[in-house]
């Protein structure tokens, strides 16, 4: 049965750069899932802000039936066609990308671990915690550059509905975490590696132990039964 692992953390926390830093140590057998590909067309949005613009920060932006029904499937050890979303147009593309099937799966996104059935999925749950000023650089980089956003719209969509969702919805999700990682993600990154490659081996299954939020990671953070 496939490994999920799941990553989340407030927009502009680091979790591309976290996942890719575990993905860069195998050459295959590990595969990415975003939930940025399960955010619904534009056509689906529910949830508006009070200027009635769509809030992309709230639960209800994103397909969860769709997404927990492939992350079943990949648990299964089966392939998926994950959707395309197109950022510039703020909706969902035709094309469809193969995903799956491999011994380890990193999921990662800002609500990767807010669903509880997603959760049960998941075998190993990271929290990426950072400093709201260093996640609102970061993202303004990110969506001037790659998204071709105005440094205007960028700033009030952070105060309208970026900054007060995260204390909704995504903050309380590092409750559900065995791991809170800092700004500096290095050595969790090898940590998860490091399970990773135990994982390759094929010595049973990984009995989670609690660990603490400081940078200080134990590599017995998992420990087999």
């Amino acid at each position: 049965m496939t490994k999920i692992i799941a990553v989340a953390g407030g927009s502009g926390s680091g979790k591309t750069t976290f996942t890719q830093k575990i993905l860069n140590e195998f050459k295959k057998g590990v595969s990415v899932l975003s939930i940025d590909s399960y955010y619904r067309p534009h056509s689906e949005l529910q949830y508006f802000d009070e200027d009635g613009r769509p809030n992309f920060d709230h639960p209800t932006a994103f397909d969860w039936d769709l997404l927990k029904e492939h992350l079943s499937l990949l648990k299964r050890g089966k392939s998926i066609e994950s959707p395309c979303y197109d950022f510039k147009a703020s909706d969902r593309l035709k094309e469809t990308k193969i995903i799956g099937p491999d011994k380890v799966v990193l999921f990662e996104g800002i609500f990767s671990l807010f669903d509880e059935e997603i959760r049960k999925l998941s075998d190993i749950k990271v929290f990426l915690h950072v400093e709201a000023d260093i996640r609102f650089t970061r993202r303004l980089h990110r969506d001037v550059r790659e998204r071709g956003r105005s440094l205007e719209s960028v700033i009030e969509q952070y105060y309208a509905t970026v900054r007060p969702m995260y204390q909704k919805y995504l903050d309380p999700q590092r409750q559900f975490a065995d791991l809170i990682v800092g700004e500096e993600t290095d050595i969790a990154a090898a940590i998860i590696s490091s399970r990773i490659r135990e994982i390759f081996k094929d010595k049973g299954p990984l009995k989670q132990v609690p660990v603490s939020e400081s940078k200080n990671f134990d590599a017995s953070f998992f420990v087999r039964n």
